[in-house]
């Protein structure tokens, strides 16, 4: 999360704005919730969950087994009615500046009978991918989790309307705290201007009018009385360790987060009721531990900054609680139309509109204008898998050995060798459809990918990075589009900023098996090395990928004593630490 100023009252930062825009436009692409509501309807949840990009790791069989009839019949329901793609497109993201999902993250979706919440619970549990480079694939699990692991985690076990489709239509009274309009909107759902907002406490009587003066109060930097409005109480006496700006006005150090005020109180109420704990950890400028003193609007909920120790036994508090809602900003700024949302959250937020279609796909690639040597104004525009100038072959040709001797290109030509080498800078428009090619790929579109492509965009084209199409299959479907990039002449040995081929990318970045085998069979080199010096075996037991033993011992016997001499030692002290650190642990 950034830490400047909100740039309206209740809106996110400024500098998240336009990348939440590009998360709602790629990360959840129509086709994906179109294929994964029509499995789901259908009954088959593992289909719903393929198209989605979710592995189920859990079997239901086994479940049964061990706990019990009763709770693989739950399982089994949650998971029949899981809307993965709804899931997808409220996961927590990192951010600043990144489209990709939060790294690491474990969402605890459902508790089962059978143990309390602070044991060892049965857990129904959504794991986001540990790489931001990494295919932005999830993992469904459903195993006992409890202690530190459950604390630590998102638990969205009192959230059912983040993933379950029985419960979609219930974002709405959650984003109004049962007002009859949505905070920021008039009751036809079109924005409010900020004159429209109120000037003065308008009274509980009024929860959307209340939590938008609260959200004025926090925006005008007099977050202690948004804060009192809400119920949270902060601790008169601070700890003497906090900086001295944190102990003369905590609410002070908060106001200059985006932060959504008028949610946390009421949702700590919540989880406590639920028993999931009655000590919550806000990971804010300092982590501050939230008391909810009773399940009433009216009890307060106290508040304190807190040391390492006892924050270690509060439950974190997800971030759907404190942060505010991305889709309600863009729609109030106008970078979201209601058609645009995902389907299951327009009907929620906006149950009176026509049903919304979802995110836009592929547009056809437009021609831009550029600057010719002799000063025109000529379009270019990709058509046919390559960049199109309006030129004679005979002005090509002479410009193709100007280049060859050493001169300097311009105009048509300089764009043509930019776009295909990385190298330069492309007028806005085709940085902008670069763009567009390069996050449909990062977040495995591949059917958005492909229609770029019959649209005629050049296979060829460098993305950031020095990156080609090649070194983004790990993201994709490779088998329908590595065929195809070979056929356009890609080049297998090709290196990106790092030094790194397209297979050594795959090994690195969590490509599957199949991958790295095609690859292989494509006629991939074996003796690699990124700019570390690391060789494709040595690379494989760093991020220890088993899975590619096969790999690791072609390396070894084909090409003995490639790599770096420095990486061999640091596996064997982090091996003997590893070693030692156990013994500690058994010690304790």
């Amino acid at each position: 999360m950034t830490s400047s100023s909100p740039s309206l009252p209740g809106g996110i930062a400024p500098g998240d704005a336009p990348v939440w825009q590009r998360i709602r436009r790629y990360a959840v692409p129509r086709w994906m919730i179109e294929q994964a509501t029509a499995h789901r309807l259908a009954g088959d949840w593992r289909a719903a969950c393929a198209a989605a990009a979710v592995d189920p790791l859990l079997d239901l069989d086994d479940l049964r087994a061990r706990h019990g009839d009763a709770t693989a019949e739950a399982v089994t329901d949650d998971l029949r009615h899981l809307a993965p793609d709804l899931m997808r497109w409220h996961l927590p993201r990192r951010l600043g500046g990144r489209t990709t999902l939060a790294t690491d993250r474990r969402i605890l979706l459902a508790r089962y009978p059978g143990a309390p919440a602070t044991s060892q619970a049965l857990t129904l549990i959504v794991t986001t991918t540990p790489m931001m480079e990494g295919p932005q694939r999830l993992r469904l699990t459903c195993v006992p989790l409890g202690g530190r692991a459950a604390r630590n985690a998102e638990d969205w076990t009192q959230a059912r309307h983040l993933w379950d489709a029985r419960h979609a239509a219930t974002l709405r009274e959650r984003c109004t705290g049962g007002a009859d309009r949505l905070p920021f909107f008039h009751a036809d759902g079109t924005p409010l201007t900020t004159a429209e907002l109120p000037s003065q406490d308008p009274g509980p009587g009024d929860p959307a009018a209340r939590s938008e003066w609260i959200a004025v109060l926090h925006h005008r930097g007099e977050t202690a009385e948004a804060l009192r409005l809400t119920g949270i109480v902060f601790d008169p006496e601070q700890p003497q360790w906090l900086p001295s700006d944190f102990r003369a006005g905590p609410a002070a150090a908060l106001a200059r987060l985006p932060l959504d005020l008028g949610r946390p109180a009421a949702e700590c109420r919540r989880l406590a009721a639920a028993g999931v704990n009655d000590r919550f950890r806000a990971d804010w400028v300092w982590p501050l531990v939230l008391e909810p003193t009773g399940p009433a609007p009216e009890d307060p909920v106290r508040a304190r900054f807190a040391d390492r120790d006892e924050a270690g036994s509060a439950t974190r508090l997800p971030e759907y609680t404190w942060q505010p809602q991305p889709d309600l900003h863009l729609l109030r700024t106008g970078r979201l139309t209601v058609d645009d949302l995902h389907p299951l959250v327009a009907a929620a937020l906006f149950p009176q509109a026509p049903p919304a279609a979802g995110p836009p796909g592929p547009a056809e690639p437009a021609p831009v204008r550029v600057r010719c040597r002799d000063g025109a104004w000529h379009e270019v525009r990709f058509r046919g898998g390559d960049l199109v100038v309006p030129h004679t072959a005979q002005e090509i040709q002479r410009e193709q050995a100007l280049r060859a001797f050493g001169g300097a290109v311009a105009g048509c030509f300089a764009v043509r060798e930019y776009a295909r080498s990385g190298q330069g800078r492309l007028p806005r428009a085709l940085h902008e459809q670069r763009r567009e090619l390069m996050l449909r790929a990062q977040h495995g579109d591949t059917p958005g990918v492909v229609a770029l492509l019959d649209a005629g965009v050049d296979p060829r084209l460098v993305l950031p990075g020095r990156r080609t199409l090649l070194h983004v299959l790990h993201l994709l479907d490779h088998r329908e589009l590595l065929p195809r990039l070979l056929a356009a002449g890609l080049d297998l040995e090709a290196v990106d900023h790092g030094d790194r081929t397209p297979l050594m990318t795959a090994v690195t970045y969590g490509g599957s098996a199949e991958l790295v085998r095609d690859l292989l069979a494509a006629g991939a080199r074996l003796d690699a090395l990124d700019d570390m010096e690391l060789s494709l075996s040595q690379v494989i037991r760093r991020y220890r990928r088993d899975d590619l033993a096969f790999l690791a011992e072609r390396v070894d016997e084909e090409f003995p004593g490639v790599g770096a001499e420095w990486f061999d030692e640091w596996m064997e002290e982090r091996a003997e630490y590893a070693q030692y650190d156990g013994q500690e642990d058994e010690d304790e």
